[in-house]
């Protein structure tokens, strides 16, 4: 007997509409989406629970939909926020509730510079019910297998072929229907990573900061955490929550934070505030791949800064253990990122990010002008994918080394500069000396001498007053037209 294909059920048909209003249009988005996961929530329950499978459950994700038939430019200091071309533009949509304020600020700027309103109806894309349900903590998808039907002949499961990273790392992107690109991620890509970041670092996506500090050693978590217990108990200082692994949530400054019995793979603090503008710290540990795998899904976010503040080795013998490396430029040997974005690819230093980590830098150490020097140098930072290089041949390396100028080696730093270039995320560097292997100065108990103990101590400090500084700065002056390429999505 030949197996039935069920028919389709789907919510209701709801009708696209026109909105010049950016604050009615996001409300609407939430409309959408919240209509469309309830019914996908609702379905999944009965049939889990043994309901008759009677149907193909189907839901859509809503989007945004934007045409204009004019060439006229606008302001041309503006590096977001307008297309350049008349066409038809898209993006799909998910968690509208959790980007309200992005989607009220992208579609407004959009609607007052082109002076035309943007249509919110549904997507042709299928909502995954993993993605669904995620929100959900009374909700679990099985694992394939352990239902007695295949969950993708009832539900749409999700389709990374969907995902579309070709929007941030190329050119010339359509969606099957000729309309470009009006965001930089997919509402798929977003729920990805979301999922992601919910698994790597045990913290709600709702948590993250719009200032995100990475780093690769556990102490930059207690100075982080002492800090924030500072900032809470000063009512002046803006700060109003701190999150850490578990969703653990503390306003008061002498709460106890309790450390999971198992902690994820990159544990994950935010010191928030009211706007979102607080800031995250996430310890992504040692090597590039954690690198990479990090900023590829805090990228959807759409943070307004992210840094490295971690340890690196010293390739000078005139560095001392503890002195701070202010990058300036990258020797990219990390090779996770060669096939998103090739090594021929300069990354550039991005002005706002490197005075207010030098400004940060003076003001933390007390130190100006040439003094400034004794203990900060700005250069070249080498990232490898090899923790032991030093183990091998040094002859070709260190050459290598010596051409580039690069006065700093560390396994992160390049990879998470190189991914902020790609997603269009403004990074800056600022590490802390505490080997060198080519003059005799190991990773070894003991080592460390007071001076650089104190360096590292001020170290986290420095890098939250460059965000600190950075986040008074305009947005637009902090996007700024360095990370656009010829051809943009409108949306930041």
């Amino acid at each position: 007997m030949a197996e039935q294909t069920l028919p389709f059920e789907t919510p209701p048909a709801t009708a696209p509409e026109e909105f010049s209003d950016a604050a009615a249009a996001v409300r609407r988005l939430c409309e959408l989406y919240a209509q469309a996961t309830a019914f996908l929530k609702d379905r999944f329950e009965h049939t889990i629970e043994g309901a008759p499978r009677l149907a193909r459950y189907r839901a859509y994700y809503p989007e945004i939909r934007f045409v204009t038939n004019s060439f006229a430019h606008v302001d041309s200091r503006l590096s977001f926020g307008h297309v350049t071309d008349p066409g038809m533009y898209s993006a799909t949509i998910t968690r509208p509730d959790l980007f309200a304020n992005y989607l009220r600020q992208q579609i407004g700027l959009l609607i007052e510079n082109h002076r035309v309103p943007v249509t919110i109806g549904p997507s042709t894309t299928p909502i995954p019910v993993h993605f669904a349900v995620a929100g959900d903590a009374s909700i679990t998808v099985p694992q394939e297998g352990a239902l007695d039907f295949p969950l993708r002949d009832v539900f749409d499961v999700p389709d990374l072929s969907t995902t579309h990273d070709e929007i941030v790392n190329g050119y010339g992107f359509k969606y099957d229907d000729g309309a470009a690109p009006l965001a930089p991620f997919t509402a798929q890509r977003v729920d990805y990573s979301l999922a992601r970041l919910s698994h790597y670092t045990a913290t709600a996506p709702e948590h993250f900061q719009n200032h995100v500090l990475f780093t690769n050693y556990q102490f930059y978590v207690e100075e982080f955490e002492q800090f924030a217990r500072d900032a809470l108990a000063d009512p002046d200082s803006g700060y109003c929550a701190l999150v850490g692994p578990g969703n653990v949530t503390i306003r008061d400054a002498q709460a106890p934070l309790p450390v999971p019995a198992k902690l994820p793979q990159m544990p994950t603090y935010h010191l928030k505030r009211d706007d979102g503008n607080g800031i995250t710290l996430v310890n992504i540990g040692v090597g590039p791949s954690n690198a990479k795998t990090a900023t590829d899904h805090i990228a959807v976010l759409r943070p307004h800064a992210w840094m490295m503040v971690g340890h690196c080795a010293g390739l000078r013998n005139s560095q001392r253990l503890g002195d701070f490396v202010l990058a300036h430029a990258y020797l990219r040997e990390d090779h996770v990122l060669d096939d998103d974005l090739p090594v021929w690819v300069p990354i550039p230093a991005l002005a706002e990010i490197q005075i207010a980590l030098e400004q940060a830098v003076a003001q933390v150490t007390e130190l100006q002008g040439f003094e400034l020097k004794r203990i900060m140098r700005t250069g070249t930072v080498a990232t490898i994918d090899n923790r032991n290089w030093e183990l091998r041949d040094q002859s070709g390396p260190v050459q290598r080394l010596s051409q580039s100028r690069a006065i700093a080696l560390d396994m992160e730093s390049a990879t998470i500069a190189a991914n902020g270039y790609r997603f269009r995320v403004p990074y800056g560097t600022l590490l802390c000396v505490s080997d060198k292997p080519l003059h005799g100065e190991l990773k070894l108990p003991g080592m460390a001498s007071d001076f650089y103990k104190t360096q590292v101590s001020r170290h986290l400090q420095i890098g939250i007053r460059a965000m600190e500084q950075l986040r008074e700065m305009p947005l637009e002056r902090i996007h700024s037209r360095k990370l656009r390429s010829f051809e943009e999505t409108a949306f930041l």
